[in-house]
């Protein structure tokens, strides 16, 4: 086959990047097209790849202000030459599953969300607290636009497969189109708890704070968990770096550590050394918790989104929770229910309270069953399927 991998942009190595670092593993021989590519951002496996960039690579302060140019991506996007490929795969959260194919090409979508920006969360992301009046006028004049051409360009698109069953639902309620669901993968090989690394850097601390991992983006509600711990006065460290940090600093008080961007390394030793994760965001699937529970470390999580499918949360009384096959499983976590710092501060309490119940190999265990060696099979056993249905039903045609 010859392949076309096609993803929104490259300027880091998120959850995205992450599957994408496996669709690039899968076919290193792959074009990669992408509307910009921040070169040295991502994973040598990514930047070994031919990455073909839009015009929109070429726009002043597009390196750092890309998401003023929106309104641009679905042109760009489709002026992308995709003629003479058997299989084009886009990962898309954005606007790379508009990508225009010929009849002879399969399209497959490894879809992380309908566009955020204009469906579920155009709220929290063009508030005023957040985002000035230009601003906020400019996106309402396109949102409508917008909308009418996501939805006009997910026709075509063979086959959606969503992240999460959570995602599959928006994905029906926006576009009409019944998806399957391949989860997203962790990387069990590398996050391990602490007694499996070599050494846990003195400055991670020894279990005596609290971790949050996020992009400091206005979705990921990373807010809530600054006013949680304001109150509770307990020690929580912040990884991450996006347009939100100005303000978070601002909030955050004193036993509040904003760390900004850091290493793979760093990210890991601080799964490994602290007490448990916070997860105040509703997310599509949430790789973070994963990457946590690989650790061995439960989540403090909003019992909402892809939270669910990823976490098993404590009961009241203790006890084992039951999966689908009827198995016993040990608790992974706790939830909060209501979106607020309240809410979080009173799960957080209650965790104090019970963590002598949490078993980090019992932890680890649910995690290793999204481990990426599963994933990878799994997407592979899939393009391969679709891709030998389609080249059948051509023929019959």
């Amino acid at each position: 086959m010859k392949v076309a991998l096609v993803h929104d942009w490259i300027t880091g190595m998120r959850g995205g990047e992450k599957v994408l670092e496996v669709f690039c593993e899968l076919f290193p021989d792959a074009h990669l097209f992408t509307l910009l590519h921040n070169k040295g951002s991502a994973s040598d496996t990514i930047e070994k790849m031919d990455i073909r960039t839009s015009f929109i690579q070429h726009l002043p302060l597009a390196k750092r202000k890309y998401r003023y140019f929106l309104p641009l991506f679905p042109n760009a996007i489709e002026r992308f030459d995709l003629r003479g490929y058997d299989v084009v795969l886009s990962s898309s959260h954005c606007v790379a599953k508009g990508v225009i194919t010929g009849p002879e090409t399969l399209h497959v979508c490894y879809c992380f969300t309908p566009m955020r920006y204009i469906w579920d969360m155009y709220d929290q992301y063009f508030t005023g607290e957040r985002s000035g009046g230009i601003t906020r006028w400019a996106a309402s004049f396109v949102r409508n636009y917008l909308r009418k051409w996501d939805v006009k360009s997910s026709r075509r698109v063979n086959r959606f497969v969503a992240i999460s069953k959570y995602v599959a639902e928006r994905i029906k309620k926006h576009y009409g189109i019944e998806p399957d669901i391949i989860f997203p993968p962790v990387d069990c090989s590398y996050f391990k708890p602490s007694s499996s690394l070599s050494a846990v850097p003195a400055q991670a601390g020894s279990e005596d704070f609290y971790l949050m991992v996020s992009p400091l983006a206005p979705n990921k509600r990373v807010d809530i968990g600054i006013n949680a711990f304001n109150k509770l006065g307990l020690p929580l460290k912040v990884i991450g770096s996006g347009q939100e940090e100005g303000r978070l600093r601002r909030i955050a008080n004193r036993n509040i550590e904003l760390m900004g961007w850091q290493s793979d390394e760093t990210v890991r030793d601080h799964y490994a050394a602290c007490k448990a994760l916070i997860f105040p965001g509703i997310d599509d699937f949430g790789i973070v918790p994963l990457e946590a529970q690989a650790s061995g470390k439960p989540v403090i999580a909003y019992g909402a989104g892809g939270a669910l499918e990823t976490i098993i949360p404590i009961d009241n009384d203790k006890l084992k929770i039951k999966n689908d096959n009827g198995q016993s499983q040990k608790a992974t976590g706790v939830f909060f229910y209501e979106h607020n710092p309240d809410a979080l501060a009173e799960a957080v309490s209650y965790f104090e309270d019970l963590r002598d119940v949490f078993d980090r190999h019992e932890i680890r265990k649910n995690a290793e069953s999204f481990d990426r060696v599963i994933f990878k099979e799994k997407i592979k056993s899939y393009i391969e399927q679709e891709y030998e249905k389609f080249r059948l039903d051509s023929q019959d045609e």
